[in-house]
C-alpha cells in the first residue's frame, strides 16, 4: 500500500521513516505499533512527535493505526516488497519518499518515541554546534562504525543511541539521507539474489554510517517485544503495579488491558469490579473453587449471549443470584455453607 507521490518539490532539513511492520513473533502476532500506552497508540505518539520535529516528511513503513494522522503529504505510508522483508528492505522503500537532508530512523513500537524524538533532535544540535566550534569536547565522542569513502559529514550530523546494556538502537538514530541511501545501494549491489535485501541486517548499513554513539541514560529507546514490556509501560504511565498477589482492583488493569489487547475485547466486555464481585459473593455463599468455576462459566454465557458490556453484567448478575439463593437454602435447611479449604468466607 502506497499514500502520496515522491519525487518532492523542496529540499526540507529533516525527515522521519518510522518502521512499523514488525512479526511480534513472541506476542502472538498482535500489531505492536497499535497497541496504546496512556490511551493513544504507541505509532500515533512517535509520529505526531516526527511531525513537530521534522519540516519534511514522516515515511511510515508498515501498517498505520486509525489514531495515526495520514494526509498523503506530509504523511505517508508504504509497504516493503514483499511484506516481511526486514528492517533494511523497509528502509529501501521510504528513501524515495524522503524529502530532507537528514532523516530520524525510528521504531514503531518505542514506549516513548516523542521523548525519543526530542532526545535524537538535541544530539544533532549539539553535534552541529561541536562542528561550528572545531571543539569536541563537550559533545558524544564515540562513534559507530566507520563512514564510506564520499560521506565526511555523516559523523558530525548523525547520532545513535545505545541503551544501558550497551545495545547499539539503530532505529533511534538520526542520519544523512544521502549517505544512507548509498549504504542501502552498496549493500543491494553486494547482496545475492538478484540485490534482495530481505533479511538484511541494520548493523550492516546504518552500522557503517560512522554515527556519533550517544548514551541512552533516560531509556528513551525501550521498545515493546513482550506483554511484560506493555505492562510495565502502562504501570509507569497508571501508576498500577502487579507486585502482589493481593491486589486492588484498580491494580488489574495493567493485566487486563493485555487480555484486552491480546484477543480484541473492548474495556466494557472485561469489567473488573464485577468480576472480583462475582467472585467474593460466590466465594462466600457457595465455596471458594466455587469462584474461579463461576466466573469461568460466566464468561461462556456472555459470549453465547453476544459478548457485549452488557451481556457480561447479566451474565454475572445472574450468578451472583443464583449464589444467594443457594446460600438461603442452606441456611434453611440448617446447613452450613462449605466454603473450602480454610473455611469462612470473605474475598479471595
Amino acid at each position: 500500500m502506497i499514500s502520496g507521490t515522491p519525487t518532492p518539490a523542496r529540499r526540507a532539513r529533516l525527515a522521519a521513516i518510522i518502521l512499523s511492520g514488525g512479526r511480534a513473533t513472541r506476542m502472538g502476532g498482535v500489531t505492536k505499533t497499535a497497541l496504546t500506552v496512556a490511551g493513544r497508540s504507541l505509532l500515533a505518539r512517535t509520529t505526531d512527535a516526527a511531525l513537530a520535529a521534522c519540516d519534511g516528511a514522516v515515511v511510515i513503513v508498515g501498517e498505520a493505526p486509525d489514531d495515526v494522522r495520514v494526509d498523503g503529504d506530509r504523511t505517508v505510508v508504504v509497504r516493503e516488497d514483499p511484506p516481511g522483508g526486514g528492517p533494511v528492505a523497509a528502509l529501501s522503500a521510504a528513501l524515495p519518499f524522503v524529502d530532507a537532508d537528514r532523516v530520524l530512523l525510528l521504531s514503531g513500537d518505542l514506549v516513548a518515541g516523542d521523548a525519543a524524538v526530542t532526545t535524537l533532535v538535541a544530539a544533532g544540535a549539539a553535534l552541529d554546534a561541536s562542528v561550528d566550534s572545531t571543539s569536541v569536547d563537550s559533545g558524544p565522542s564515540r562513534r559507530s562504525g566507520s563512514a564510506p569513502s564520499g560521506s565526511s559529514d555523516v559523523g558530525a550530523g548523525g547520532a545513535v543511541l545505545v541503551d544501558s546494556g550497551g545495545r547499539t538502537q539503530w532505529l533511534c538514530a538520526l542520519v544523512s539521507t544521502r549517505a544512507l541511501g548509498d549504504a542501502v545501494a552498496r549493500r543491494q549491489a553486494g547482496a545475492p539474489g538478484a540485490g534482495s535485501l530481505h533479511g538484511a541486517r541494520m548493523s550492516e548499513v546504518v552500522g557503517a554510517l560512522g554515527l556519533t554513539e550517544v548514551p541512552d541514560t533516560a531509556g528513551v529507546s525501550a521498545d515493546i517485544d513482550t506483554w511484560q514490556d506493555l505492562s510495565r509501560a502502562r504501570s509507569r504511565t497508571s501508576g498500577a503495579h502487579m507486585s502482589d498477589r493481593t491486589l486492588p482492583p484498580e491494580a488489574l488493569d495493567e493485566w487486563s488491558s493485555v487480555l484486552r489487547d491480546r484477543f480484541g475485547l473492548d474495556a466494557d466486555q472485561v469489567p473488573i469490579g464485577l468480576v472480583l464481585d462475582l467472585a467474593r459473593d460466590v466465594a462466600h455463599d457457595v465455596a471458594r473453587p466455587a469462584a474461579p468455576l463461576s466466573a469461568f462459566i460466566a464468561g461462556l454465557v456472555a459470549g453465547r449471549a453476544g459478548g457485549s458490556g452488557d451481556d457480561t453484567a447479566a451474565a454475572i448478575a445472574e450468578i451472583v443470584s443464583l449464589a444467594a439463593a443457594w446460600a438461603e437454602g442452606r441456611e434453611e435447611s440448617g446447613q452450613p455453607a462449605d466454603r473450602g479449604p480454610g473455611g469462612g468466607g470473605g474475598g479471595l
